[in-house]
């Protein structure tokens, strides 16, 4: 079984001056599922997509040619791709030649789709900056906040009364890595109908994950567990946009069945 340790993560690394899709290292997802719900089905659906903002190759005369690209990971697949291994995996397409751009973009998409277990998408191009959206940060609230890790579901409380509908903001999610220990921030977006979700016990939570370490996908996934379990909502999506990172940035969303996804958007911090 792969392991986190196991990878290039925390380790000088030599630039790879070849194309190398071995570089691709696969985390099983199972181990940091483990406990978030009961027996083999998940609770939910969604997908990790990647940003990839440092992107090049040869063409067939040696002519370098540039690009960005989103890779689009369904969460059913049963590997995550550790972050640093994907960037030099990139990273060792600078050398290879590609007879079009179409070459360079399947072969990514193959290599991907082998680590992850499943069929990822690769499209050249970013989606756009968000722009105005219908939703409620709740970073502004005078609260006082005492806990920083780990997780603490126990804070999260809904409201007894009427079914609501509405989509909660926070910028201030931030965990570590597991490995290396550097910090990830986030912006999160949690929409739902259901129970009004108390503001201030979600701000006192999301805060809790200050110390967490954790991969991006597992914190979305924690953090959609514990809002069904605690907040009881009849249809919930979480959205984070992480702030990028080596040229890439990774924005996991999870949801019940039977929802769209959000659009494809990108944050002023990314």
């Amino acid at each position: 079984m792969s392991r986190p340790e196991d990878s290039l993560l925390g380790r000088e690394v030599a630039y790879p001056r070849q194309y190398d899709p071995g570089l691709l290292f696969p985390i099983p997802r199972t181990a940091g599922r483990q406990g978030l719900a009961p027996g083999d089905a998940l609770p939910f659906i969604g997908h990790d997509r990647w940003h990839a903002y440092e992107l090049s190759w040869l063409d067939p005369r040696g002519k370098p040619l540039v690009a960005t690209a989103t890779l689009t990971v369904p969460a059913a697949t049963p590997n995550l791709v550790e972050s640093k291994s994907l960037k030099l995996y990139l990273n060792s397409l600078n050398g290879a030649r590609f007879d079009d751009a179409e070459a360079a973009r399947a072969a990514i998409a193959a290599d991907v789709s082998r680590a992850a277990g499943g069929d990822v998408e690769v499209r050249f191009g970013l989606p756009p900056l968000s722009g105005a959206d219908d939703v409620a940060c709740i970073d502004g609230l005078d609260v006082a906040i005492a806990r920083y890790g780990p997780p603490d579901p126990s804070l999260l409380l809904a409201e007894d009364g009427a079914i609501v509908e509405e989509t909660l903001r926070s910028e201030l999610l931030k965990s570590n890595c597991p490995v290396t220990g550097q910090p990830d921030w986030a912006t999160v977006d949690i929409a739902y109908r259901g129970p009004r979700i108390d503001r201030a016990s979600l701000l006192r939570y999301l805060v809790s994950f200050r110390e967490h370490a954790g991969f991006h996908e597992q914190c979305v996934e924690q953090i959609f567990v514990d809002l069904l379990a605690r907040c009881r909502p009849q249809a919930l999506s979480v959205e984070a946009r992480y702030t990028r990172r080596g040229g890439l940035d990774i924005n996991p969303w999870r949801a019940t069945p039977g929802l769209a996804p959000p659009p494809a958007r990108r944050d002023p911090r990314q």
